[in-house]
């Protein structure tokens, strides 16, 4: 995937159906909801869509941002991650029908999240 551009990006709130309804009020962003795990997606007309998670105080703060950044292989991305002092917080996993995805910190904590879509025959 040339240049690994911004794929996704989710963002946390304290009431994520409440804030899907003002994003799209707000934006015109169209939205959707997944009752089988409770998640908001929105989508834009030009730029990565995104998701809206629940904030708990643990893996997601309110005003949480969490970049989805799309690339080739992501075990080769996390090794090399690695090797340049970031660490893995969330091993690859599958998302279903979709794709695969991990969360790696930089050397500073910052976390960004890698993202490889599934190859369609």
């Amino acid at each position: 995937m040339a240049g690994q551009p911004i794929v996704y990006v989710e963002l946390a709130s304290s009431n994520p159906a409440a804030a899907g309804k003002f994003f799209g009020q707000l934006f015109g962003w169209s939205l959707q909801h997944e009752p089988a795990f409770d998640y908001h997606m929105f989508r834009t007309e030009s730029g990565p869509g995104g998701g809206l998670v629940q904030a708990d105080g643990k893996q997601h703060d309110a005003g949480d941002a969490l970049v989805y950044v799309g690339v080739d292989d992501i075990d080769a991305t996390l090794a090399q991650a690695e090797a340049l002092g970031g660490k893995t917080i969330q091993p690859k996993m599958e998302i279903p029908g979709t794709g695969w995805m991990a969360i790696l910190t930089e050397p500073g904590g910052g976390r960004v999240a890698l993202y490889t879509e599934m190859q369609r025959s």
